[in-house]
């Protein structure tokens, strides 16, 4: 059979580049949907777009044809989405479509061929380009995939900054739930200059069906087994009740015996060598994955290959699948409808029922997708208990069993119906002004931005925000921008300038970050717990773990309480004492004082606050391994939290600790980190690494077991 042509076939031949693009279609045999249809022609009219249709309706051909009008006007066009893995499948995808030599890749991990006419990188990698270069970024036409993504509390702002500083650029904003657009098209139109179209449609590919269950959840997936509605995705809102319902599931068959030897024949070459690692392999082996942030990468990587493999009949996971990464999902089933967002217990938001429900049914695979919704568990209880009462010869009235005191909100099937028939609630602005913020702007060259404060002033007044947070805004810079004056971070004389000093990859992506540069100077380097104490103001102002922080927690009590019946103490009495004891805070005295003192003096400050603890001193001090840390406090099913938060450790001491600071047991510290990481799952941070060394990745290699060479002897060059 002759090849299909590809686009990057296309990108030279004669004729209009709409034609050519069609043809393409065409020849793929792809029919277009009224909405891309729509969309492709604004676009090559040289307007903005706005796409709002649902999950599976080819928004993908859509921003590939952008891509390809811009290569053929021969401008650069960027692809940015919310996270690293669906940047990397966009990579991968349009590297088959467009050819490898056009298309690169930027996460802030990795630099693949970043000076190609295609970028495919994460949210902040735009928005901080944004920052740096404002109007004169070499950013001409952008794709913003997962763009209900601007309402996100924490990450929101970086989809909203580069809405407010590229004028010279063509946007596309895409999404299954995208609410009111109204400020969208008003805004882009005002910053571009051009027309913008809002294309919207209700109409799936695959149409869903809605079912509301009150079976119990083993009775409601084996039913769906039996009506051929695997792949199954069941969505839990914590990772550890996705990990127990996976673990209550291996008692039941799934798999034909054939099916169970392709995935064995899979797996060959696989390694599970981490603590939770026997369990992911005898859960896959079942037929069963998991997928959640708590997991190592490398086993979500391989859960998905799995499922698109179709090797995989059911998946556990929470709701990180409603981005948008490839897995097929025929059935979509929640376990509940009500999460805890952070602060509080509260129903599902329309939106995000929608985004998750929207990857059931796969196109050119099923007729029709399925979203179930399971009822409360003791609603459940309690109607099969009343359905044996009645048919018990005494009749025995059944006892009720009552709802979940803590972490629970009532649901019904009117809920569930009003979930799904309901529209998104609109997109909220998230705009902060961060040291990262101001880092950014004020250190554009003179001959790009001759006023880079007044760059920053307009910055907050074009934001989206209300004019009375635009003043708190407008403050806290001000704050902000003193603060790194004080500390010679910022230059004013001769002219505005980032100090030159800094190591090159300086960075205060940390809020308090700030403040460990300030308190580092009260420590005192002769000593010999120095380097210690410098990790332990690392560790202070980290992100708290909570589910690491609660294992350290549990042991302290029980050990407190061994303690305590030794001494005889009556058992009221050692309740009280156990509600005073605290996980490891080392030091906690002298960084409370010195953050009171600093937070006095810097009002933007604000609600943040420092967080003592000691997670990776902990480890270094006994020096235990991963793996060690991990079956110490159980936490296998948290592998890949602890992970995160070492590498944010290490990250910090490169990055953010200045070289000044470093005696040679820091140096020692930093490595062990490094090395941990590395040794657990090396994709956090090698492209992290390669990415800092530019020797490294200049080098271009071909040959495979010239590349492996090459890595082997970065890797020596570097222990």
């Amino acid at each position: 059979m002759a090849e299909l042509p590809s686009l990057q076939q296309r990108l030279t031949a004669p004729g209009d580049p709409l034609d050519r693009f069609l043809d393409y279609v065409i020849e793929q045999g792809v029919e277009l949907y009224p909405a891309q249809e729509d969309a492709i022609l604004e676009l090559y009219a040289g307007k903005n777009v706005i796409l709002n249709t649902p999950t599976g309706s080819g928004k993908s051909l859509v921003a590939e044809a952008l891509h390809f009008k811009s290569i053929t006007d021969g401008k650069r066009s960027f692809y940015t989405s919310p996270i690293k893995a669906l940047v990397n499948e966009k990579f991968l995808a349009l590297c088959r479509a467009f050819g490898a030599d056009q298309v690169g890749m930027i996460t802030g991990d990795a630099s693949v061929n970043p000076g190609a006419p295609i970028i495919c990188c994460t949210a902040e990698i735009l928005s901080n380009e944004a920052l740096r270069s404002g109007e004169h970024a070499q950013v001409d036409d952008i794709v913003m995939d997962e763009f209900h993504f601007y309402s996100d509390r924490d990450r929101g702002v970086a989809w909203q900054i580069p809405l407010l500083t590229l004028p010279r650029a063509r946007f596309l904003l895409m999404s299954a739930t995208l609410g009111e657009t109204e400020v969208f098209e008003k805004g882009l139109t005002q910053l571009t200059g051009r027309e913008t179209v809002l294309v919207r449609s209700g109409e799936r590919p695959v149409p869903l069906d809605f079912i509301y269950s009150e079976i119990p959840l083993l009775e409601q997936v084996q039913k769906l087994l039996g009506e051929a509605k695997a792949p199954i995705y069941l969505v839990h809102f914590t990772q550890r009740d996705a990990a127990e319902s996976a673990q209550n599931f291996l008692s039941v068959d799934f798999c034909t015996k054939e099916e169970k030897k392709e995935i064995s024949r899979t797996l060959e070459g696989v390694k599970f060598k981490s603590p939770f690692g026997n369990d992911i392999q005898r859960l896959i082996k079942h037929g069963i994955g998991i997928h959640h942030a708590g997991l190592l990468p490398r086993y979500r990587v391989l859960v998905e290959k799995l499922a698109q493999r179709g090797l995989l009949k059911l998946i556990f996971g929470t709701d990180t699948l409603g981005v948008g990464v490839n897995v097929p999902i025929r059935t979509v089933l929640f376990t509940k409808l009500c999460k805890f967002d952070g602060q509080k217990t509260t129903l599902l938001s329309v939106r995000d029922f929608q985004q998750i429900a929207g990857r059931a049914g796969r196109k050119g695979y099923d007729d029709r997708g399925t979203v179930v919704a399971q009822a409360p568990e003791h609603v459940i209880e309690n109607l099969s208990a009343e359905r044996k009462a009645e048919g018990s010869l005494h009749k025995k009235k059944a006892v009720k069993k009552k709802p979940p005191e803590k972490g629970y909100v009532p649901w019904g099937k009117d809920t569930f119906e009003k979930l799904a028939a309901g529209s998104p609630e609109s997109l909220v602005s998230r705009f902060q002004v961060t040291h990262a913020t101001l880092l950014n702007v004020l250190a554009r060259p003179a001959q790009i931005d001759p006023d880079p404060c007044g760059s920053l002033r307009r910055l907050i007044r074009v934001s989206h925000d209300t004019d009375k947070q635009k003043k708190l805004h407008q403050r806290r810079a001000f704050a902000l921008f003193r603060s790194l004056v004080e500390r010679n971070i910022i230059e004013l004389t001769p002219h505005l300038r980032v100090n030159l000093e800094l190591q090159s990859d300086f960075s205060l992506n940390q809020t308090l970050s700030l403040y460990l540069l300030d308190t580092l100077k009260l420590l005192d380097v002769e000593q010999p717990d120095y380097a210690l104490d410098l990790l332990t103001l690392v560790e202070s102002i980290l992100e708290n773990p909570d589910t690491i922080l609660r294992s350290q927690l549990s042991r302290c009590k029980t050990e407190r309480m061994s303690e305590l019946k030794a001494q005889g103490m009556e058992f009221d009495e050692r309740m009280a004492e156990l509600e005073k004891v605290e996980y490891p805070k080392p030091n906690s005295e002298f960084i409370y004082s010195t953050f009171n003192a600093f937070s006095a003096a810097h009002p933007w400050v604000g609600q943040e606050n420092i967080r003592p603890k000691s997670i990776a001193r902990e480890m270094y001090e006994g020096f235990q391994s991963f793996a060690e840390y991990i079956r110490n406090y159980g936490l296998q099913r948290a592998e890949g939290i602890l992970l995160r938060y070492l590498s944010e450790t290490y990250k910090v001491m490169v990055q953010t600790v200045p070289d000044s600071a470093k005696t040679e047991d820091v140096f020692v510290i930093q490595e062990y980190l490094g090395s941990m990481v590395r040794s657990v799952d090396s994709s956090l941070l090698d492209e992290w690494e390669k990415l800092r060394n530019p020797d490294f990745v200049a080098a271009e290699i071909q040959d495979p077991a010239e590349a492996a060479a090459a890595e082997e002897e970065y890797d020596i060059t570097r222990d």
